[in-house]
């Protein structure tokens, strides 16, 4: 199977209501990333709030959302969730919709060892209907997919990847020892981080600010993959100026950043900024400060 390479956008989740997708907002979105040369599209990640939203709406979203790109890049489809049989389900689901590949993290709520994770990960991808993608989120799910445990896993033939959401650089770079030059592909959480994992030899990366603006995130992977070191810091400037303007105007929030993302779209007049509970979008002063950042940030289209 040929590796994908460059950026994968997971998708923010359009919501006009707690159980109403914007499916105009979406369709907007999905356009206007495609246009700008992603690589693919990763519906129902951490960025797309997937843990708040209604199992019911999960599949709608897959579904439309693979009917809409139609092919057009590989869709990735997250199935994190405490129970095999229910990530299998979603998986069968991604399958019928045309879905390139799944990706998961770690079971939450009680932490797993590793070995018990060899034998979770190891009980997906055997009957898992699409290729795995693991997904390392030790921020979030209180477990780190120890770098022995991905190579371990890294052997099944329906494993075939590793996005990293730690932020821990010696940890990638074991990563990168490992598997850089491999079919087994590495991709990049923090989109802080990109640009110098990709110098790196690491496959592309999974940045949520691709959302907003894809053209800038394409263009660093661009110059960061052909080594043009000028043009890859000129875009890293570019990327961390939007990280620390846009995504802690919430500190109290962890979802913060997607807050912001959210709030900056329905500024440009691209979808609605709802999210989902328990998380709330910006108000009107907050909306205020969001339009003034934009402002700064007129050069990134």
């Amino acid at each position: 199977m040929k590796k994908i390479q460059g950026i994968i956008p997971p998708m923010i989740t359009p919501m006009l209501d707690a159980v109403t997708l914007d499916e105009k907002g979406a369709c907007i979105i999905a356009d206007r990333m495609i246009a700008a040369g992603v690589a693919g599209i990763f519906l129902l990640g951490t960025t797309g709030e997937s843990q708040s939203m209604p199992v019911r709406l999960r599949y709608d979203f897959v579904k439309y959302m693979c009917s809409y790109i139609a092919g057009r890049v590989p869709v990735l489809v997250g199935i994190t969730d405490t129970s095999l049989e229910d990530s299998l389900d979603l998986a069968q689901c991604a399958k019928e919709c045309s879905a390139f590949g799944v990706v998961a993290a770690a079971p939450y709520y009680f932490p797993a060892s590793q070995n018990e994770l060899i034998d979770w990960f190891t009980a997906l991808a055997d009957e898992c209907p699409l290729p795995v993608y693991l997904y390392n989120m030790p921020s979030k799910v209180k477990v780190f997919l120890e770098a022995n445990t991905v190579l371990a896993l890294s052997r099944h033939p329906n494993i075939v990847g590793v996005k990293d959401s730690s932020g821990n650089q010696g940890y990638f770079q074991s990563l990168l020892y490992h598997f850089a030059g491999t079919d087994f592909a590495v991709y990049m959480g923090p989109e802080e981080q990109m640009v110098p994992a990709v110098l790196c030899g690491a496959d592309g990366g999974v940045s949520g600010g691709a959302n907003l603006f894809p053209e800038l995130f394409v263009g660093a992977f661009k110059a960061a993959s052909a080594g043009d070191l000028v043009a890859a810091r000129d875009f890293q400037k570019k990327i961390m100026r939007l990280s620390s303007s846009l995504y802690g105007l919430d500190p109290g929030s962890d979802a913060s950043f997607v807050k912001g993302i959210k709030c900056a779209l329905k500024m440009k007049g691209i979808c609605s900024s709802h999210m989902l509970l328990p998380y709330t979008a910006f108000g009107p002063g907050m909306e205020k400060k969001v339009e003034a950042i934009l402002e700064t940030l007129n050069d990134y289209r």
